[in-house]
C-alpha cells in the first residue's frame, strides 16, 4: 500500500488493521490454476494502469481517517447528520465512481463508534410509501405515526475522479487525482477536502468495467 496515503490517528485496533491490511506483494498465478485468492489491497497479476483494488482501499482508508478529524464532527455533541452525492468521474476508465462512497461510508458507520450517522436518500421512494401506510393507519408503528420521520443532512459528502494520460511506444502512464469534499447543506461552506493522488506506468494498456 502506498505509504503517503495512509494517516495515522487514533482509531480502534481493529479499524487500524482492518484499513491498512497488508501486502503480500509478488503474487503470481501458479500454473494449473485458475484463479488465486487476494488481499483487496494487494496488485495482483492482472494489473493494469488504471484504478483498481488496491487504490480503493487506499484512497478510502485516507479519506475515512480524515474525515473523523475534522472538527465539526470530532467535537460534535450529536453525530452529524451525512448524504451522499454522487461521484463525479472525470477520468478516461469507465469504473462504478460510487464504490468509493460506499466504501468510506461503509468505514465510517462499522468502526467511527457513532461519530457520524448516513442517511439513505436513495430509498426515498421505498420510506414514503412506508411513511404512507403508517399515518393511513394500514401499519403499525412504535412511534407517533403523523410525525415528520425524515430527518435533514447536516453535510453532503462528494468526490471526483480526474486523469492525465500519457501514451508513447514506451508504454502508457495514467496519473489520477481522487478528490472529496464534506459541504455544509445549510451554508454551502467546503468544511474539508482532501484528496489522494496515485500515479502508474506500463507496457500495455488494460480494459476497466
Amino acid at each position: 500500500m502506498n505509504r503517503s496515503l495512509t494517516l495515522s490517528f487514533a482509531l480502534p485496533l481493529g479499524f487500524s488493521a482492518l484499513l491498512l491490511g497488508c501486502s503480500s506483494g509478488g503474487v503470481q498465478n501458479p500454473k494449473g490454476i485458475p484463479v488465486t485468492q487476494m488481499n483487496a489491497d494487494e496488485r495482483g497479476f492482472v494489473a493494469g494502469t488504471g484504478v483498481e483494488s488496491q487504490d480503493l482501499v487506499a484512497v478510502t482508508d485516507k479519506m475515512a481517517r480524515s474525515i473523523l478529524g475534522v472538527r465539526q464532527i470530532a467535537s460534535a455533541s450529536v453525530a452529524p447528520k451525512i448524504i451522499l452525492e454522487p461521484v463525479v468521474n472525470e477520468s478516461r476508465f469507465p469504473i462504478n465512481k460510487d464504490i468509493f462512497l460506499t466504501s468510506i461510508r461503509t468505514k465510517l458507520n462499522s468502526k467511527s463508534q457513532g461519530k457520524v450517522s448516513f442517511l439513505a436518500r436513495e430509498y426515498m421512494a421505498a420510506l414514503e410509501k412506508e411513511r404512507a401506510l403508517k399515518q393511513s393507519g394500514q401499519v403499525t408503528a412504535t412511534s407517533d405515526p403523523k410525525a415528520v420521520e425524515f430527518r435533514g443532512a447536516d453535510f453532503l459528502l462528494t468526490g471526483k475522479l480526474q486523469g492525465l494520460t500519457t501514451r508513447t511506444k514506451a508504454g502508457t502512464s495514467d496519473y489520477i487525482l481522487y478528490s472529496f469534499q464534506l459541504i455544509d447543506a445549510r451554508t454551502s461552506e467546503i468544511v474539508w477536502e482532501d484528496s489522494a493522488e496515485i500515479k502508474k506506468q506500463g507496457l500495455e494498456d488494460a480494459a476497466y468495467r
